[in-house]
């Protein structure tokens, strides 16, 4: 593998603006340095087989547009594609991505794991996989102030110098994109009294022993026009966070400004760190941290959360050696611009080297945003909500050809597709919940998104 300094920069979407034009760029952000718990920025395009899968079929194509259905379920049919990849095996562990694996796993992509009912709305029809093999990468740690441009065999030297001189180069300037704008303001997919309703029949569900919690969300959406890159590099700066992205699609693109993991594999040891339990941030620095303090006491919100905490090291389980699965940190408080989080840390070991693909199946879709028990949840939320959820509460991330995955669950997320920018808002329903509390939390999770957007791009009426 080649390891190639380069000059490190504070701001990673100025490398971004390099790259941004070829085939199938991918920017996954941590959001610093203003998020202070990031540390990683990857960047990547032009991948040697880009991996779709539509309907729960999964289709590669290559370099020269050459295109073949592939045989088994999408996880499945990934792996085997990575197989083919010939990587240093065991080479360069200190960084997070040396080439492999990168994309966007949807809520829908369970599916065509599980059998579920088919009763909302698919008005975005987004793909439920979309995926690159890539063979190069710009890595940028901001703790250590360094980056690189890193590259596997089968990128040519010829190749590796056009790479250089694309990150070196001043990039075109984003006021040649067409502008962005909101052609409409965002609009919820159910009123307040439809929302109760759903409330209701979630609690009845509780009552009647089917399930213990479900992730209630509702999706906010608006048109647009113009460059959603120009919407992301705004959202970005006002809602810095470790699990950013922004993915330009075959048909779309996704902004996510997501704080939470899913899984991550570092040398066969596992972490996933739910968040369950949600307070808004105050302006008045005593009564913000009186409602940190008041959420990490809360017992209805730690009850939420272990609920998932139980449900995830079920998950792990299935591909975590025995014994091996802890919980070190429970009901941890993290912060953000607008909310405060509670957080519980799952550690586990897996059994063997290549199980990193299985392990996010046997977990997918991530509890933290389903309910318990999973399958009964989903079907719950089939029913309940309008729309299918496309890419939110599915997953962002990479499986690197060094042994590493890491990938976020997709909170804080916005599909563009089809003209139309959406945006969906949650939160976890326990027999206790209080409709208008749970309400009202779903639109404390968007009021540092939409409201700026609104703000700055909204079009005006003539």
């Amino acid at each position: 593998m080649q390891r190639i300094p380069l000059i490190y920069k504070t701001d990673s979407a100025e490398l971004f603006e390099r790259i941004r034009h070829l085939p199938h760029p991918a920017f996954l952000d941590s959001g610093a340095p203003l998020c202070q718990s990031g540390r990683y920025d990857i960047l990547c395009a032009d991948p040697v087989r880009h991996i779709r899968t539509k309907d729960c079929i999964t289709t590669m194509t290559d370099r020269s547009g050459i295109q073949q259905k592939l045989a088994g379920k999408p996880l499945q049919a990934l792996q085997q594609q990575l197989d083919l990849l010939t990587p240093e095996k065991g080479g360069n562990v200190d960084l997070p991505f040396v080439g492999g694996a990168l994309g966007y796993f949807s809520y829908d992509l369970g599916r065509c794991i599980e059998t579920l009912p088919r009763l909302a709305e698919d008005d975005t029809e987004l793909a439920e996989m979309e995926v690159g093999l890539y063979l190069w990468a710009v890595i940028v740690d901001h703790q250590g102030k360094q980056s690189w441009l890193v590259s596997q065999p089968g990128i040519t030297a010829d190749e590796t110098d056009s790479i250089l001189a694309l990150l070196t180069e001043q990039p075109s300037p984003a006021s040649l994109d067409d502008p962005f704008r909101l052609e409409s303001p965002f609009k919820s997919n159910m009123t307040q009294e439809q929302y109760k309703r759903r409330f209701k029949r979630i609690i009845d569900y509780i009552h009647a022993g089917d399930c213990y919690q479900v992730n209630l969300a509702q999706r906010f959406s608006s048109r647009y026009r113009g460059s959603t890159w120009q919407a992301y590099r705004r959202l970005r700066l006002h809602a810095p966070t470790p699990f950013s992205a922004y993915l330009t699609l075959t048909d779309g693109a996704l902004l996510s400004l997501s704080p939470e993991r899913f899984l991550q594999v570092q040398q066969l040891q596992v972490e996933t760190r739910p968040i369950k339990g949600t307070s808004p941030r105050s302006a008045d620095p005593q009564q913000d941290l009186l409602a940190a303090k008041a959420l990490s006491e809360s017992s209805k919100d730690q009850a939420e959360n272990l609920m998932i905490v139980d449900l995830l090291r079920n998950d792990l389980g299935k591909n975590c050696a025995i014994g091996s699965v802890k919980v070190p940190a429970l009901f941890q408080i993290e912060s953000y611009a607008n909310v405060h989080h509670l957080v519980t840390t799952i550690t586990g070991k897996l059994k063997h080297a290549n199980d990193a693909l299985p392990l996010l199946e046997g977990c997918f879709p991530g509890g933290s945003i389903t309910g318990a028990p999973k399958i009964r949840a989903m079907q719950i939320i089939e029913e309940l909500e309008p729309h299918r959820r496309s890419a939110y509460c599915g997953s962002i991330g990479y499986i690197s050809l060094n042994g590493n995955m890491d990938t976020s669950i997709c909170i804080r997320t916005l599909v563009a597709k089809n003209g139309h920018l959406h945006c969906w808002a949650g939160g976890g329903i326990v027999a206790d919940s209080t409709c208008d509390a749970e309400f009202q939390e779903t639109l404390d999770k968007v009021n540092n998104l939409l409201p700026p957007l609104e703000h700055e791009f909204l079009q005006p009426e003539t």
